[in-house]
């Protein structure tokens, strides 16, 4: 997501930039052995990276730890251990229109006096090697998802990125000419006019307390002052809505590592709550539901809360999320400040994820309509002209049958598995999490199965199942799905009875990558989270875009690309967030599907027995334990809604000619879906900044008019 908004921020000419970590390590590499996920170390740097420059002349110190002493002046922090940031840019290239914007990473790097300036006795040796503590913050990405591990290395990671980017911007706006007749600007009335901080999900809520502290403690603001200008600056984007995964941290670690920011935080809730009191008087819970301190047992921060009470704007991912964000999650602050909520559909850009992962239809389309379409994804909607065409409909056709057999070939080459390239390829390749329901996309193959084996003779559609996707490495249930996944794959793909009806493919480390060559070969697409867990979804757009048909529950953005492409355009079933609700409010009891339905009792008794697992028969105790007494997700519920919804996907299939009209539809209306799209959004409705279609002049050609991209000259 973060690298599409950087795309589309640099093809719409915006003066932006996106800031992070250079971590040394990224997400694990996923290896399979013996159907279970192994992780090894990516060490991405290890060959060297040609895109990025070191900046050390723009090396910014980090403090941590120490003590705040308090006086007539004011609040210092002091007796601090400092971290340096080292800043690498890596241009990132707008699409055919001269425009380059930078992503700065932060590396952390060990002062050359460090472990050695204070009362040292003299290990010169071992202070040397201490400078690992300090470089650590940088070392490796923390690979959880819609996960919070409330670890002290994380936090220092939070606050590394966010103390060496305020001060960056804070540079930048004083050396910046613009609006100011000072040398040097001191006067910050207008930061907010100049800077818009966008909050990706919590973890960057310490430049909330990081920028008053600045402004406060440092310029010498007054606090209001202060406190207008930082709302004014930060607008907060919620990803999930999980509560497992909303970052709540312990308050004696903040006031261990971050002691001022700890005291800055109290003064904002405590003006936060003076306010609620004045407007809602005796309503206590009220005030212990909206305080962004949590008490009983340890004392937690919501951050969550911090980030609403300083933004100016709080977004959804996608319309239902939300409405949920608004009504559920954070209702009692959208009873206070409701135009502070809005909603920004993700979305994905089309220079990747159609004309590099797939020029063949890339071409298709712009011999139709023309290639401006990759700037404007709305010009998708022509295409619904050549539905009836007979000629389109066999070439896009054919562009899906090449794509196939590429990456039938691919997969026999990298993991020597051989598949039928004639068969529909199902892919369901996203993080292995019990909200995706990976585990109802195994007991379908398993019920795909057994019908099969009770009737070799029936017609059956014959398919590829690809499931792929990391599991956090101290997940354990989403380390069993991916084994059981593989078990059933083993027993599956080696029966003579099924032969190549039926094909089970576990796609060892999916990353973005694997996703270019595994989209375009995709005919179904598996988008089937419960109703009102999974915020919006990209791949889902992904796969809409290259021509994959949706089989998909109503959540996230599914519900809007229903709604683009008309809902008898996708494979739309189960349950909505409504009877998700009232589920809940009767109580979800697994039994009682189990009891009912045969095909259901038939797979699930099968793991249970050990018939995947023959040399472990109890292997997937835990799996089954988990599906009867406490599946939060209600797999069984939807088993068999999704089950009839799969009959009616074979039964297009067998159409060849009906199924590609219904793949062309479904390009047609994935226009929406462009991250160019979510970003003027963002632009107009939250950062105020106007979109630039001007094409700089080349270094080679004259400059006249171009000199300013954004005509207000705001950053965001």
């Amino acid at each position: 997501l973060s690298a599409c908004f950087l795309d589309s921020m640099a093809t719409l000419g915006l003066a932006a930039y996106g800031y992070g970590i250079r971590y040394e390590y990224g997400i694990f590499n996923q290896k399979i052995r013996d159907g279970w996920q192994v992780e090894e170390a990516d060490d991405w740097l290890r060959h060297g990276n040609p895109w990025e420059k070191a900046r050390p002349e723009y090396m910014l110190p980090v403090h941590f730890y120490g003590r705040v002493e308090h006086s007539a002046a004011g609040a210092k922090w002091i007796d601090t251990q400092v971290v340096l940031a080292l800043p690498y840019d890596t241009p990132v290239p707008g699409y055919m229109n001269n425009t380059v914007n930078t992503m700065r990473l932060w590396s952390a790097r060990a002062p050359n006096d460090f472990n050695l300036r204070d009362f040292n006795v003299g290990d010169y040796i071992q202070a040397v090697l201490d400078r690992n503590l300090a470089e650590n913050i940088s070392r490796v990405l923390y690979p959880n998802d819609n996960f919070f591990e409330g670890k002290e290395l994380r936090l220092k990671q939070e606050y590394f990125v966010v103390a060496a980017t305020l001060q960056d911007i804070i540079r930048r706006f004083k050396a910046s000419k613009f609006g100011s007749t000072d040398t040097v600007r001191t006067v910050f009335d207008s930061f907010p006019d100049q800077v818009a901080i966008q909050l990706n999900d919590t973890h960057p809520a310490m430049a909330i307390p990081e920028l008053m502290r600045i402004f406060v403690d440092i310029e010498k603001l007054p606090w209001d002052k202060a406190w207008d200008l930082t709302k004014r600056t930060f607008a907060y984007t919620n990803h999930t809505v999980l509560p497992e995964a909303l970052e709540r941290w312990p308050v004696d670690l903040v006031e261990k590592l971050l002691p001022r920011h700890l005291q800055i935080i109290y003064e904002i809730n405590q003006r936060h709550l003076d306010h609620i009191a004045s407007l809602f008087p005796n309503d206590v819970d009220r005030l212990r539901r909206m305080s962004l301190i949590e008490e009983g047992g340890t004392k937690r921060i919501n951050m969550a809360h911090l980030c609403i009470v300083g933004s100016h704007a709080v977004n959804g991912v996608a319309k239902i999320h939300s409405e949920i964000v608004k009504t559920q999650v954070f209702e009692d602050f959208a009873e206070l400040e409701p135009e502070k909520f809005q909603n920004k559909t993700n979305g994905i850009t089309p220079r990747r994820w159609l004309l590099l992962c797939n020029p063949g239809l890339a071409e298709l389309i712009a011999e139709k309509i023309g290639e401006d379409y990759v700037r404007d994804l709305s010009q998708l909607t022509k295409l619904h002209e050549f539905v009836e065409d007979d000629l389109f409909i066999r070439e896009v056709a054919k562009v899906k049958q090449e794509n196939k057999v590429k990456f039938a070939l691919y997969l026999e080459k990298e993991y020597k598995v051989k598949i039928n390239p004639s068969s529909m390829f199902d892919v369901h390749v996203k993080r292995i999490h019990e909200y995706k329901r990976q585990l109802m996309n195994c007991l379908h193959i398993i019920t795909m199965y057994n019908r099969i084996r009770r009737d070799p003779t029936k017609l059956f559609v014959p398919r590829t199942v690809i499931i792929g996707g990391k599991a956090a490495p101290g997940y354990h249930m989403a380390k069993m799905i991916i084994k059981l996944i593989n078990a059933v794959a083993q027993v599956v793909n080696n029966d003579p009875v099924v032969g190549s009806k039926l094909k089970v493919i576990f796609l060892e480390n999916y990353r973005v990558s694997l996703a270019e060559k595994v989209i375009p070969a995709t005919d179904l697409s598996e988008q089937i989270s419960t109703a009102g867990t999974e915020a919006s979804g990209t791949g889902n757009m992904k796969f809409m875009l290259n021509g994959a048909l949706t089989i998909g529950t109503m959540d996230g953005a599914n519900v809007e690309m229903a709604e683009e492409a008309g809902e008898e355009n996708l494979f739309i079933f189960g349950m909505r967030v409504e009877d998700v609700t009232e589920l809940d409010r009767k109580g979800y009891h697994a039994h009682l599907y189990y009891d009912r339905l045969p095909e259901l009792k038939q797979a699930v008794d099968q793991i249970r027995s050990g018939f995947f697992s023959p040399k472990e028969p109890n292997l997937f105790n835990d799996v089954i334990n988990m599906l009867f007494h406490h599946d939060r997700f209600k797999v069984f519920a939807d088993y068999e809604a999704y089950v009839k919804c799969q009959e009616k996907v074979s039964e297009l299939y067998l159409n060849s000619k009906a199924w590609t009209k219904m793949v062309i539809r479904n390009i047609a209306a994935a226009g929406k879906f462009s991250s160019d799209r979510t970003i003027k959004e963002y632009a107009r409705d939250i950062w105020h900044v106007e979109p630039s279609d001007l094409k700089i002049p080349a270094p080679n050609e004259p400059r006249e008019g171009a000199q300013d991209k954004t005509p207000n000259g705001m950053a965001a």
